[in-house]
């Protein structure tokens, strides 16, 4: 059930390193995810799928991991992710920029996360990137504005989420070995 999906799906940040994501899987999230709506049908995001090894280690160190953890600099090797699926927008394409673009990303990210909560994976939206890095070790092409990577891989995280009043603190954390995401409550977003 949808509703299912959205609560599993998460923002994990370890990973079983282990259990290989296919190529063809990331390749299939896209797809999927082309038939999304986009803003005066642009269709200006790209994707690139990476689930090679030597390409994954290329693209880690490039990638902030969680703001709100200072003291964290990512998961050690061996809870990494499978894959990443890395999207920029193809500025050759762009007619009009504006805020909807930015729509046009979240809902692209959500329809991959949610593809991959089907299939018991997890994964990470991750904007702090380097993107000048990435986009020179990858030979990404100047007209591609790097926006975002997806890291994704079979979750080896607990989340939990917590209900929280309107006026406490927002910040995930971690506690004993879960992580716990703060969400206000029905009441507090409704106006």
């Amino acid at each position: 059930m949808l509703a299912d999906l959205i609560k599993n799906n998460r923002s994990y940040r370890r990973f079983y390193q282990n259990e290989e994501i296919s190529h063809q899987t990331l390749i299939n999230f896209i797809n999927n995810t082309r038939f999304c709506p986009t803003a005066r049908n642009q269709q200006v995001l790209v994707y690139r799928a990476v689930t090679e090894e030597k390409i994954r280690q290329v693209i880690f160190p490039f990638l902030n991991w969680a703001g709100y953890l200072k003291d964290w600099a990512g998961p050690p090797q061996g809870e990494r992710p499978n894959g990443y699926i890395i999207i920029g927008v193809n500025n050759k394409r762009l007619l009009f920029k504006d805020e909807w673009l930015n729509a046009d990303l979240g809902i692209a990210c959500q329809t991959i996360l949610l593809q991959a909560a089907e299939k018991n994976l997890g994964g990470c939206i991750i904007a702090a990137i380097n993107k000048s890095e990435i986009k020179k070790a990858l030979n990404i092409s100047e007209d591609i504005e790097l926006k975002v990577v997806i890291a994704l891989g079979k979750p080896k995280l607990d989340v939990k989420i917590e209900e929280i009043d309107d006026e406490d603190d927002i910040k995930y954390y971690r506690n004993n070995g879960e992580h716990i995401v703060p969400k206000r409550k029905l009441d507090d977003i409704l106006f």
